[in-house]
């Protein structure tokens, strides 16, 4: 039964369309005007472009400093500096995860994203606090956006004694997926490192997702070691390497066999998108097969204070980091902050085909590159086929 129709919208081809809705899933879409369409109770989308929600496949939610006073950044220049310095900041906050992480949310889905992954801090000196904390704001925000979680071990596993334990507990409480973080560079140990990540995948059924940071021939060597391990324990499809910086420091035919071997395993990269040190080079990976998506990583966060939740934003960086200006290559940067997320991430009701769920959003724009370039605020975003956000904000807040 149609419970809802947006009419005139623009595709990306040019085609303008009235979209179907019912049951909270795509019903069709029909050329513009149709009988059908003016019985229905519709919305007049006045020729605005249509995209498929975002993704966000890759955000610290649980550490943001968002809604907070301007805090500069104090770290580096290493990353277990980086890692040091977040310790004694959170352990100083008045402003709890609770209410932090709910005001970034909202601005990400009141930007459209719908599906977002976030690592969660599992260590010692945190135990599963973070853990606690983000699955209550999963609940609270259940019908609003699909929330993935990666139990992260930010100080490392092998050593930082009792993580692994943790790691577990979380697992058990409803984690969906394990988290590493360079397996030789923070952990000093990668073959012990990939060992747990990938047995305690195989044991709860979860997928992987490993930070790597390690720059050059030692990354290198630790991607073809991740590809082995996928392989051995059944993973493929099923694995995310984060950043992955050491892909963008090779010359092309020096990594040639490695991403051969990420595009047979369906081991997706996310990147998101650094000037220094490299990023990996998106378009070739793409051209070989291999299933590339752009994520914020973190926002507005003691790491950095950059960083805004808008995937829009993120993916014309992309475009802007490589140069693309062909409507080609912008096509390509939207593609890495919708369909490559949600392959990324296993979503399998994704889309704007029939039977897609019906997330979505629509903005004043010619075209996707028209999208990219100008960035509006102006959108409205749709879940399961009711507009739950306007001009950059939720219409409910749910922050208490």
């Amino acid at each position: 039964m149609t419970e809802s129709v947006f009419t005139n919208l623009l595709l990306r081809d040019g085609q303008h369309v009235d979209l179907f809705c019912g049951s909270g899933h795509i019903l069709g879409l029909r050329p513009s005007g149709q009988p059908e369409s003016v019985r229905t109770p519709s919305v007049d989308c006045r020729g605005q472009l249509l995209l498929p929600a975002f993704i966000e496949p890759h955000v610290h939610i649980d550490k943001t400093l968002w809604s907070l006073p301007w805090h500069p950044s104090t770290a580096g220049p290493a990353i277990p500096d980086y890692i040091a310095n977040e310790r004694r900041l959170l352990k100083v906050l008045d402003s709890p995860i609770s209410v932090r992480s709910a005001k970034l949310l909202e601005n990400c889905i009141a930007h459209g994203s719908l599906h977002v992954r976030s690592h969660i801090d599992v260590a010692p000196d945190i135990g599963l606090s973070h853990v606690e904390a983000m699955l209550a704001l999963r609940e609270r925000y259940k019908d609003l956006c699909d929330l993935d979680f990666v139990a992260f071990p930010q100080m490392g596993i092998v050593s930082s004694p009792g993580t692994r334990e943790l790691m577990e507990e979380a697992l058990k409480f409803g984690v969906e997926t394990v988290g590493g973080i360079d397996p030789a560079g923070i952990d000093g140990d990668p073959i012990e490192h990939l060992r747990t990540v990938f047995s305690m995948a195989s044991r709860y059924g979860c997928g992987v997702d490993i930070h790597l940071h390690d720059p050059g021939e030692l990354g290198l060597w630790q991607i073809d070691r991740i590809a082995d391990f996928t392989v051995a324990n059944g993973l493929q499809g099923r694995v995310m390497i984060s950043h992955a910086y050491c892909l963008g420091m090779a010359e092309e035919r020096r990594i040639a066999s490695i991403v051969s071997r990420l595009a047979s395993l369906n081991i997706s990269i996310m990147t998101a998108v650094p000037i220094e040190p490299g990023a990996p080079p998106v378009a070739f990976l793409r051209a070989e097969g291999v299933n590339v998506c752009c994520g914020s990583d973190g926002i507005r966060d003691s790491w950095s204070p950059v960083g805004n939740g808008d995937m829009l934003d993120r993916a014309f960086l992309l475009a802007f980091r490589f140069d693309w200006t062909k409507d080609s290559e912008f096509e390509a940067a939207i593609d890495c902050a919708t369909y490559a997320g949600a392959k990324a991430l296993g979503i399998s009701d994704y889309g704007l085909e029939q039977g897609s769920r019906a997330d979505f959003l629509f903005l004043p724009a010619e075209n996707v590159g028209d999208a990219l370039c100008l960035r509006p605020r102006d959108r409205t975003v749709v879940r399961g086929g009711q507009i739950i956000a306007e001009n950059g904000r939720l219409k409910s807040s749910r922050v208490g």
